[in-house]
């Protein structure tokens, strides 16, 4: 019988494992196994294939039952999914329900999930943008959070890494706060979009209107045709999963190419429960995994362990994994884990109206708009608040149809689009600052469907960002009044933490372990095996979309881990 289990266990032993499959575990899938890793990357929810399991990609809007808007009893018992712009039906399927997942809210908080392969992949907005050394050196320089243990020259090699891979549009800028990095063509700004650019450069020498970088195949490259994927249609339907791969995703990128090595593992079905620790050893051994279909505990085994389960649920899983030597969860000797989590504030808007250009409109459709880049606070502190903010910005014109007459004239009326005046608007970014009092824990009494204990969500707005709502607001009605734009509209929607879908944090990077729980390797500070590369290892949060800079951190990981192997470190 001993033999038995002898094998048993072998058959459940890797060299790595991966918990999570969005992007930061696809990245880290996709690094392991190219350098000859057998790798068994786990994913809580179910199996989704590129193409195949994308059943609305290709429907037209009539369609649907309802024309894409969910019915009010799906709304209703489902408000935290629902309060994000992509829940419809067209891309419903790709959410995690409300009760799949409960969680205790301390404060309002909108937690919004994607439990499949590809993770939130399938659903991101695609907007990809560097860090650049400011950001890096904003927690030391304005006292906030930890020094970071790294800068911009660390990573830079690894944004182009995952570039190049990936597929990203944009033009090179110039720009100090907003790296350059290796860009695919980029998607054009409009008339009136140019426009605004012209007159914000004679207005201000550091602030810039420029088109968005964006993970979007504009010019396929041999590479990317290696892993069978195609242009951008712009479609913009890409919430739906893409045929063409023309955005980047776990799905339609990394796993597939993971795959393809024959050295990927992939199981669904898997909620992480834990992890393993060895006391003798001092080190992680393995994952214990519940079998969401038949509800079994397997343990599976692995000399180094990633866990990109997503911020928050990264944090859960390395709190539950306890032990005598960690009874406050793995590497947590300094009872920080779960603290000092941040977001991204995206409450204001600024929208006003133009009169130009009536002999223009737009052709066609785009899956980007302009951006505009940090401008506050990036040399020297000038505001009453720290930090400070990026901004989307776009501008349509409206259209209608003439619905007067009937019959054949009605008809001719109907089939003649109409255009009315352009409309721009601007959506705020900002950067907010991590607290001890913005934390997750687990709550000592109440589980979880699946019997894991229920995460307790404590994170809010502060002064600082209500100084940063205000401050954004004059700033874009000051550069819309010198644009010459008008009937200028500012708004504070007052949208839930969460909503903005960037929580970072819990288990941050740092030089001290006494104030930080990982390295600059992304390595927990005392179980080196063990590396957390998603949102939950920011230090701080930036104004930029944090996407690419996980998967830069996964890339950055991997590597000096197979390096730590060799050299019989770990």
């Amino acid at each position: 019988m001993a033999n038995f289990n002898i094998d048993s266990k072998n058959a459940r032993t890797y060299d790595a494992i991966v918990i999570g499959s969005g992007i930061s575990g696809g990245w880290s899938a996709k690094e392991l196994t190219e350098k000859g890793m057998k790798t068994l990357l786990l994913e809580r929810g179910r199996n989704v294939e590129h193409i195949k399991d994308y059943p609305t990609t290709n429907m037209m809007p009539w369609e649907f039952a309802h024309r894409e808007r969910m019915p009010k009893a799906v709304v209703d018992a489902n408000p935290i999914a629902a309060s994000c712009y992509n829940f419809k039906e067209s891309s419903a399927h790709f959410f995690a329900k409300d009760d799949e997942h409960p969680y205790i809210q301390e404060q309002p908080f909108q937690w919004i999930r994607g439990y499949q392969v590809g993770g939130k992949s399938l659903l991101w907005a695609r907007q990809t943008q560097r860090w650049s050394q400011f950001d890096f050196d904003g927690p030391a320089r304005d006292q906030f959070a930890v020094e970071w243990p790294i800068g911009y020259q660390d990573l830079a090699p690894w944004y182009s890494h995952v570039e190049k891979f990936a597929g990203i549009t944009g033009n090179k800028d110039g720009i100090d706060a907003l790296p350059d990095g290796e860009f695919l063509k980029p998607h054009d700004l409009n008339c009136v979009e140019k426009y605004f650019k012209e007159k914000v450069a004679q207005t201000y020498q550091d602030r810039h209107i420029i088109i968005g970088r964006a993970a979007h195949i504009t010019d396929a490259k041999q590479i990317h045709l290696d892993q069978g994927r195609a242009t951008c249609q712009h479609r913009t339907m890409c919430e739906r999963g893409c045929p063409f791969g023309g955005y980047f995703s776990s799905n339609a990128s990394t796993i597939p190419w993971a795959l393809k090595t024959g050295n990927l593992t992939l199981r669904p079905d898997s909620v992480v429960h834990s992890l393993i620790y060895d006391e003798k050893l001092g080190k992680a051994t393995g994952v214990r995994v519940l079998d969401s279909n038949t509800q079994e505990m397997i343990e599976f085994y692995a000399k180094i362990i990633f866990v990109n389960a997503s911020a928050l649920n990264t944090n859960l899983i390395l709190l539950n994994s306890t032990s005598s030597r960690f009874p406050n969860g793995l590497g947590n000797d300094n009872g920080l884990m779960g603290k000092y989590v941040a977001f991204h504030n995206y409450r204001a808007t600024v929208s006003a109206d133009y009169d130009g250009f009536l002999d223009s409109t737009t052709d066609g459709r785009r899956p980007n708009s302009g951006y505009i880049p940090r401008f506050r606070n990036v040399y020297k502190q000038e505001t009453d608040f720290l930090r400070g903010y990026a901004a989307g910005f776009g501008a349509n014109r409206s259209t209608y149809n003439d619905k007067n007459g009937m019959g054949e004239e009605l008809k001719e009326s109907l089939s003649k689009t109409k255009y009315g005046g352009w409309h721009v608007g601007s959506h705020m970014m900002g950067e907010t600052i991590p607290k001890e009092s913005s934390y997750v824990a687990l709550d000592p009494n109440k589980k979880d469907p699946f019997g894991m204990p229920m995460l307790r969500i404590n994170i809010g707005y502060d002064d600082n960002d209500e100084k940063m709502v205000k401050d954004y607001m004059e700033q874009m009605t000051e550069m819309y009044t010198k644009a010459g734009f008008t009937n200028i509209r500012t708004h504070d929607n007052h949208r839930v933490p969460g909503n903005d879908i960037h929580e970072m944090g819990g288990v941050r990077m740092g030089k001290d372990p006494k104030t930080s729980l990982l390295n600059k390797w992304n390595q927990l500070h005392s179980v080196k095996n063990v590396f957390v590369t998603d949102g939950a290892a920011m230090t701080s949060t930036s104004t930029q979309n944090p996407s690419l800079t996980y998967m830069a951190f996964s890339a950055r990981a991997v590597d000096h881990a197979i390096k730590e192997i060799k050299a019989k470190n770990l």
